[in-house]
């Protein structure tokens, strides 16, 4: 399934959508070029999970790790997870994310996921492809199709 948004606000809009079709396990791979709305796809993403705090890239601590507050929700934690800088896999099991990964009370969002294939390989996996078109116009890829 593809989409364009124009706006920060449609990419945001998408991202909530998305979060209302997870499920805890999920893997979210993000891929895009520098600049293309990852990040913004993952505030999206975490505002449709009850998510108020503010979401920021982890390009340098690697991972953030947020609480869901809503005590309906079977889905605890939203784990975000930014490899950009990652130098090998080892930094991120030595900061615990096997611990995370693929759990069913959590979702994780990794922007370049490209740099983690051996720890993704056998998890439940949603790829999501932003090319940026102009400026501001951007086209998403959903994979498979969650709609």
């Amino acid at each position: 399934m593809k989409y364009t948004t124009n706006t920060t606000e449609e990419m945001i809009t998408i991202g909530e959508k998305i979060a209302s079709k997870l499920t805890g396990g999920d893997v979210i791979l993000l891929q895009g070029e520098l600049g293309a709305g990852k990040t913004t796809m993952s505030k999206g993403i975490a505002k449709g999970l009850g998510i108020s705090d503010d979401i920021v890239s982890p390009t340098f601590t690697l991972m953030n790790v947020y609480e869901i507050q809503n005590p309906k929700s079977k889905i605890q934690n939203l784990i975000h997870i930014d490899t950009y800088r990652l130098e090998s896999e080892d930094n991120l099991i030595e900061i615990g994310v096997e611990d995370y990964l693929g759990q069913a009370n959590i979702v994780t969002i990794i922007e370049w996921p490209e740099k983690i294939q051996e720890l993704i390989k056998d998890k439940k996996t949603i790829e999501i492809s932003i090319v940026k078109q102009d400026d501001n116009s951007r086209e998403i890829s959903i994979t498979p199709n969650i709609f």
